[in-house]
């Protein structure tokens, strides 16, 4: 009968044991008040053309890429950003544009996120 009782509380111990443990490491994350994960959320959503890319480009393009400029292709609006968009983003990633400046990491971010989401005119 004794060994039956210590078994018995052996056995109480070690379900008490597993029921605690396993309610420490079931705690869900918080979320924020958006009802999104903080971590999921995506940098580049909040990136718009008129926003963003179109000051980056009247910045740094359009003194040679526009129509007083000269150079091809044509910088001075959506239509002419967008239809050569992938070459905008090739010649800014290989830091040959802009001639006689450069952008910063986080102008060239901004445009890829642009660009890899479609460049849409937003």
């Amino acid at each position: 009968m004794n060994g039956i009782l210590k078994i018995r509380n052996l056995y109480l111990v070690f379900l008490a044991t597993f029921l605690f443990t396993s309610c420490l490491t079931n705690v869900e994350q918080p979320i924020d008040e958006e009802g999104e994960d903080p971590e999921n959320i995506d940098p580049c959503e909040s990136i718009t053309f008129s926003s963003n890319v179109k000051v980056i480009i009247d910045n740094n393009c359009t003194q040679c890429h526009s129509t007083s400029g000269g150079q091809f292709p044509n910088l001075d609006s959506y239509n002419g950003v967008s239809s050569n968009s992938s070459s905008v983003l090739s010649a800014i990633e290989s830091r040959r544009m802009p001639l006689g400046g450069s952008l910063t990491n986080d102008e060239i971010a901004t445009i890829k996120c642009w660009v890899d989401n479609g460049a849409i005119n937003n």
